[in-house]
């Protein structure tokens, strides 16, 4: 993989755009004998353009991706206040009072114009203002507040050097916003900030965006700490710049997305990182959406997007939707998605968190290329497991479930990808309604296990590669029907044996392949019928004859090297008790 350029000179190079707007060209990146994608080019975009790094791959760890993005605004310290340098507000109802002349109360209205710490208490039906011209930065610090306005946010911070809202020790507090906003307003959610804005403290904030979203930054957010139960009409938490969640227990029930960053306009933003954390997201829309990056290295994330996976995926929303790449690197995630439980337009790497994906179409989608690393990575409901243009499993415990293909090497629908399927190692079990393996390129095993539970319909295949399939290393078990059977080459450096019956085995059965001496090489159970078996494992040698053993009786005999490897279609082996196997292909 060619090594990535220091953090300076990383940036977006290409663009994705439109599919009757796209011209460009790009290769896929693995590792052995692929290579990294290093150029691509546009001629024309549409306003739904995404800017993508191509400096960036599917191997690409979250330090690789955060140190090509801007860096966030906060400091551990930003949590310590003292009581002896903030001055008080104290909030009556209709009005308030205060004893600083930075602070002014006009009506329902309290305006703060000045850099420093303030602790407001009490209820408000109105408006807490920042508007602060100089430098320095406005701390609130929320002790047990209601903030109810009727025409507009919350608490708006029009104006500050940066802004931070403390959630005071052991308070509760309440915001919420107007009904409904004019289209024009910038200040749209009940916590709305047009600066850097940091939550912290370990209080707890409930925030209802009753006309849009829930707590809105129009620069960077970062979360901290606390307790954040956010309902919005439309986002829960919305950092243009980026969106960073360092710790906390947050819920979210929004309408829209839970969590967003959508800065268009600059590479190195419009990206969420989770750190820690506990996030429960319930939305109508996509529970984590980020223009370019999402990053997560630790805490526990739960989403259900558009009613979940028995729900019409026409309705587009999806768990976690990236620009340009995903990482998946600690903690854990569960998504129950409409659509797809994770969309990329380029890349996305399970490299380690734990993951269950239940999905109404695709369990995992990158256009360009999917990698797994590590981690325990389940599918347990899908259309298609896992899709993108190249797919690399380099590790970890995989299980898939899908009424279609489990996993699928496409044409993308924007670039262009090396269309490969590379298995390095992993434990990879698949049960596929479609086809097991789908490559619209080669398959390519040199270690790690491969169990495939391949569909019962004889349209479809345990594997099906255009472009054949190769094998150095590793265990295969490739179980399916007999219309439609591949195998890898004869030629490769490991060799297999492929396997027929003339009646389908039933499910439960515990398979054993057994050499000629009588040594068993493998055990396979069905989970459901089957009438084909392709084995390899090292110690199968070609031109050996080997046998398929059930319950001690002998359903078929093979000879390795004799197999259906070049395309999809007629069986290669014998039926029970030792038919003559097949012809080569």
């Amino acid at each position: 993989m060619t090594p990535l350029p220091e953090p300076s000179s990383r940036r977006r190079l290409w663009l994705v755009a439109g599919p009757a707007a796209l011209a460009l060209t790009l290769t896929g990146c693995a590792t052995g004998t692929q290579t990294a994608a290093t150029a691509a080019t546009t001629d024309a975009t549409t306003e739904s353009e995404r800017t993508v790094d191509t400096t960036l791959d599917g191997f690409s760890t979250a330090a690789d991706v955060l140190a090509g993005n801007q860096q966030a605004h906060d400091d551990a310290t930003d949590v310590e206040w003292a009581e002896a340098d903030a001055t008080a507000i104290d909030l009556d109802g209709s009005s308030a009072s205060s004893e600083s002349a930075d602070v002014d109360i006009t009506g329902s209205t309290v305006t703060i114009s000045a850099a420093g710490t303030y602790v407001l208490s009490g209820d408000l039906e109105g408006q807490v203002v920042v508007d602060s011209a100089g430098e320095g930065t406005v701390t609130l610090v929320l002790d047990g507040v209601d903030i109810a306005h009727t025409a507009g946010a919350a608490i708006d911070i029009v104006a500050a050097d940066e802004a931070v809202v403390v959630l005071a020790d052991g308070s509760s507090n309440t915001l919420s916003d107007a009904a409904s906003y004019p289209e024009d307003v910038e200040a749209n959610a009940a916590l709305a900030s047009a600066a850097d804005l940091t939550i912290t403290g370990s209080g707890a904030v409930s925030v209802a965006g009753n006309g849009n979203d829930g707590i809105a930054s129009r620069d960077g957010l970062v979360i901290q700490s606390g307790t954040i139960n956010v309902d919005a009409a439309d986002d829960g938490i919305r950092g243009k710049d980026y969106l960073i969640v360092r710790d906390g227990d947050i819920a979210v029930d929004a309408g829209g997305d839970g969590l967003k960053a959508d800065n268009e306009e600059d590479a190195d933003r419009g990206f969420i990182a989770i750190e820690d954390g506990t996030l429960a997201l319930t939305v109508g829309g996509d529970g984590i959406d980020a223009y370019t990056d999402v990053v997560q290295t630790g805490g526990t994330v739960d989403i259900t997007a558009g009613g979940g996976a028995t729900s019409d995926p026409e309705s587009g929303a999806k768990g976690v939707v990236a620009g340009t790449i995903a990482v998946l690197e600690a903690g854990s995630t569960l998504i129950d998605a409409a659509d797809d439980a994770v969309n990329t337009d380029a890349y996305l790497h399970l490299a380690g968190a734990d993951v269950e994906f239940s999905s109404g179409d695709d369990g995992a989608h990158a256009e360009l290329q999917l990698v797994v690393s590590d981690g325990e990575v389940s599918v347990p409901s899908s259309v298609e497991g896992l899709e993108a243009g190249q797919i690399t499993i380099e590790g970890g415990t995989i299980s898939l479930t899908a009424s279609d293909d489990a996993v699928n090497v496409s044409e993308p629908d924007a670039g262009a990808a090396a269309l490969t399927l590379v298995i390095t190692g992993g434990d990879l079990t698949v049960d596929a309604g479609g086809d097991g393996l789908d490559a619209n390129g080669t398959v390519e095993m040199s270690g790690g296990t491969v169990t495939v539970q391949g569909p019962t319909n004889d349209g479809n295949g345990a594997i099906d590669a255009d472009g054949g399939v190769t094998i150095s290393g590793g265990t295969l078990y490739a179980l399916g029907t007999a219309g439609m059977v591949q195998a890898p080459s004869a030629e490769s450096a490991q060799a297999s044996v492929q396997f027929t019956v003339n009646s389908r085995i039933p499910a439960g059965t515990t398979l054993t392949i057994v050499s000629a001496s009588g040594e068993q090489l493998g055990t396979v159970t069905t989970s459901k019928q089957a009438q084909s078996l392709v084995f390899s494992t090292a110690g199968i040698v070609n031109g050996e004859t080997y046998s398929l053993v059930a319950d001690g009786t002998t359903l078929a005999t093979a000879v390795a090297g004799q197999q259906s490897s070049a395309g999809m279609g007629e069986p290669g082996a014998g039926g029970p008790g030792g038919g003559a196997p097949g012809a080569p292909r």
